[in-house]
């Protein structure tokens, strides 16, 4: 649950995509964030498994609305 003032960070595929292979390359969490100026080490985490679980495609951000589905 969010948190009062709490403010959320989206980044882009490209920098998910760069900090994974960051990591398999065997830098730390802390270095990755740092160099690519990520807020939440935890969503590195995150990213891993996704990536682990579903490939490039399970670190595609696929909150909101479909973006093939239109309603008239």
């Amino acid at each position: 649950m969010a948190k009062k003032g709490q403010t959320f960070c989206s980044y882009s595929l490209d920098t998910k995509k760069k900090a994974v292979n960051m990591r398999l390359q065997g830098m730390t969490k802390k270095e990755v964030a740092e160099a690519l100026g990520i807020a939440d080490i935890g969503r590195l985490k995150v990213w891993m498994r996704k990536y682990r679980e579903q490939g490039d495609s399970g670190l595609i951000d696929q909150r909101g609305r479909s973006k093939g589905t239109f309603h008239y």
